[in-house]
């Protein structure tokens, strides 16, 4: 049986020729991580920063009643409005 070993030098060359030639990164320094929040993100961080305590509570307190009791209603032509975008 025979054993070529010249693909491994192949692929250790083809990486790096692909990290030679980046032209965005100089000698000796790497690239720095990057985070980009959305601008939805953005907007529930200005909501979630915005809703009182205690009117968030209130509010879940209420919706946890109607589920209990059977009276909590789930429009689903809203519901499908929201996830068809999730969706595509």
């Amino acid at each position: 049986m025979k054993i070529n070993q010249t693909q491994r030098v192949g692929m250790y060359q083809a990486y790096q020729q692909a990290a030679e030639a980046r032209p965005d990164q100089a000698v000796g320094k790497k690239r720095k991580d990057e985070v980009q929040i959305s601008a939805e993100a953005k907007e529930l961080l200005d909501l979630q920063g915005k809703t009182p305590d205690a009117a968030r509570a209130h509010k879940i307190e209420s919706l946890k009643q109607e589920v209990s009791t059977g009276t909590y209603y789930v429009d689903t032509d809203k519901l499908a409005e929201r996830i068809l975008p999730f969706i595509r």
